[in-house]
């Protein structure tokens, strides 16, 4: 399996949720018409609809795989995390109808009779959810899916559903007590529980979150590897789902280098990316002037003040247009947005410090805020 491609690797693992929760609903469905027990037929149910997230998953992978057109030229790979999104508030909605199913056999409870055909019922329920979780999740970490591993919780779930439906069961057969609303409401809270926090984690890439600090490290690591590269900053990282990364960045050059020769290097770096990360990476090649020893000097220092405002800042883009009455200093500051201080206080506090060094000093700044300052220091 581990040589098939990655759509099929997950279409074939959707297929097999779909032939197997529609088996479970058949066996659990009859298991609970003969017992009357509501927690069996509800968790019948829940597999049938189990068939339809795989479905779902089924028909996303299939979506993801489509190549980019011109309503979609990032392609369609983000597909797959929307289906994450569907499959958790199935998971949330059933936990929800269970509390309710629940609650309504408390206040009209109904006599139970779990024979042994009904026992072994949820006892084989269990060890092929179980294996069934124990699948996506090795599948889903494999070809790095949020929609499977979505699944898989799905299926822990069940799991623990059908435990406490059988040690209800258990209980009642020996005891005479009948817990079955009792136990599904105690399930439904865990299942509603679960499906909360499925929809933050399949939600949070259609958001575009930060991207990983390795991934940052490694980008900022290799294009530094390149001789003439002398500085980077303003790195944007985009997913578009798996394999379709993109990224841009301004890259430092000295400007008294041939532009010919930094605009050769800047596409063997770009070449690279994608060849070698499978990174798209559009950069920003920003000439710098390195023979001005008065204008590096001036650098240090004002990088100095900005650090002894915020520890974690950096400069980039940094220039001075020398006058007779003044002289302005051009830069941008990065600051990371742990930073309180707003965009105008972060501007107002650098250009004091600027002026401190000379009145004649002009400072012209922007402010930039960045998740990992760190990583773009030179």
């Amino acid at each position: 399996m581990k040589e098939m491609s990655r759509e099929k690797q997950g279409s074939f693992a959707g297929a097999v949720g779909i032939g197997t929760n529609i088996l479970l609903f058949v066996i659990k469905l009859l298991a609970g018409l003969l017992s009357g027990s509501v927690a069996i037929m509800a968790d019948a149910v829940n597999n049938l609809t189990d068939s339809g997230s795989s479905i779902i998953m089924l028909v996303g992978f299939r979506l993801s795989e489509k190549p980019a057109d011109r309503e979609h030229p990032f392609g369609h790979a983000r597909i797959e995390y929307l289906c994450g999104v569907i499959v958790s508030f199935i998971v949330l909605f059933l936990g929800l109808e269970l509390g309710r199913t629940s609650f309504l056999k408390i206040l009209s409870p109904e006599k139970t009779e779990f024979g042994p055909i009904a026992l072994s019922v949820l006892v084989i329920s269990i060890l092929i959810k179980l294996w069934l979780c124990l699948f996506y999740t090795r599948v889903g970490k494999r070809i790095d899916s949020g929609s499977l591993l979505a699944t898989a919780s799905d299926s822990r779930n069940d799991v623990i559903s059908t435990g406490v439906v059988l040690l209800g069961a258990i209980i009642t057969r020996l005891t005479s007590l009948n817990l079955d609303g009792f136990l599904g409401l105690i399930v439904a809270a865990f299942i509603v529980i679960s499906g909360v926090k499925l929809i933050m984690e399949t939600a949070d890439p259609l958001l575009g979150p930060a991207p990983k600090r390795e991934l940052v490290r490694g980008i900022c690591e290799k294009i530094r590897g390149y001789e003439g590269i002398i500085g980077i900053h303003d790195l944007t990282v985009h997913s578009y789902g798996q394999g379709r990364t993109f990224a841009s960045v301004h890259c430092e050059v000295p400007a008294e280098e041939d532009i010919l020769i930094s605009h050769d290097l800047i596409d063997n770096i770009e070449r690279d990316f994608l060849e070698q990360e499978g990174i798209h990476l559009v950069i920003h090649l920003d000439p710098v002037i390195t023979c001005d020893e008065k204008a590096n000097e001036l650098q240090k220092k004002v990088l100095e003040g900005v650090k002894a405002l915020y520890p974690q800042g950096a400069l980039h883009d940094f220039r001075v247009v020398w006058g007779v009455t003044h002289s302005n200093v051009l830069f941008d500051v990065a600051v990371p947005f742990s930073v309180k201080d707003s965009d105008q206080q972060v501007k107002e506090r650098v250009t004091r410090a600027v002026e401190a060094l000379d009145p004649a000093y002009r400072a012209v700044l922007a402010v930039d805020r960045v998740g990992v300052v760190n990583e773009l220091e030179d």
